[in-house]
């Protein structure tokens, strides 16, 4: 078994409106230190699986198909076994 943990963040020059409305929040409320805020996606899945490499594999295809749009997405994956 193992887990996969991806982190899917908009690639650079995409606007992230959630970010900019955390930004403004956060400086109405007084923390006005804050110059920057970005937001982003973490999902965590348990793969059953015998080689890593294969788990890997899969679990690009999903990040392909499925998890993350590759027009304005890019995404880490990082594989641990259990």
């Amino acid at each position: 078994m193992y887990k996969a943990t991806i982190i899917i963040k908009l690639k650079k020059g995409v606007l992230n409106p959630e970010g900019r409305t955390v930004l403004r929040a956060l400086n109405f409320l007084g923390y006005n230190e804050v110059k920057d805020a970005k937001t982003f996606k973490c999902i965590e899945l348990m793969v059953e699986g015998d080689d890593e490499h294969k788990v890997m594999e899969r679990v690009e295809e999903m990040c392909k198909k499925l998890l993350a749009n590759p027009v304005i997405h890019d995404y880490d994956i990082k594989i641990e076994k259990m």
